[in-house]
């Protein structure tokens, strides 16, 4: 099991973006009038079968062409044949919909990404085949768009297909300036 420590200037600002999204739980928990389920769990199995990492999120629909989401990502693999690799990511969402059906259909959004993340390097030093392997740590703010479809069953499954691009806020050398988000979610609407 890879260990996985979270520098404490960085659990800071964790604690920090939470306790701003802490409304979206509330807000969840009181029930309108209305017969229409207002939320949705949702889990991105391809993070888990490309990435090793698992992606979840929840989503409350506010009315029939809004709703506001997080998604957290936590890596859970090593070093692969990606040269920079995502270790933690929260994300919060606000979406429009546009189709005459409650939330479902084609979407666009905009997010803002808190990501963490670790660089790999490869220093051979012998030809006994000795590998030093440096990590680089960086923790970033994006801003971003997406765009993607809905898709409900009567009885409440969910399916999602998305794309987006972000830029991070204050990229140094160690963080990429441009960040992706993505995938195809499932999950249940209740």
């Amino acid at each position: 099991m890879p260990h996985f420590s979270i520098p404490p200037a960085t659990r800071i600002c964790y604690h920090f973006i939470l306790f701003l999204l802490l409304p979206l739980v509330v807000c969840a928990q009181f029930d309108d009038a209305d017969t229409d389920p207002r939320n949705e769990l949702k889990i991105n199995p391809v993070s888990l079968i490309g990435f090793e990492a698992i992606d979840i999120g929840y989503e409350n629909l506010l009315n029939e062409e809004s709703s506001l989401g997080i998604d957290l990502y936590l890596g859970l693999g090593e070093e692969d044949e990606f040269s920079y690799y995502r270790t933690f990511a929260v994300t919060p969402y606000y979406r429009k919909y546009f189709s005459r059906k409650f939330a479902k259909g084609f979407f666009i959004e905009g997010f803002g990404m808190l990501n963490t993340a670790e660089d790999y390097d490869e220093v051979f030093f012998d030809s006994n085949g000795f590998t030093e392997v440096t990590r680089e740590r960086s923790t970033d703010f994006a801003l971003g768009v997406s765009a993607g479809a809905k898709f409900v069953t009567p009885r409440g499954f969910v399916a999602e297909i998305y794309l987006g691009i972000g830029r991070n806020l204050f990229s140094s050398e160690d963080s990429p300036s441009i960040i992706g988000r993505g995938g195809i979610s499932l999950g249940y609407r209740f």
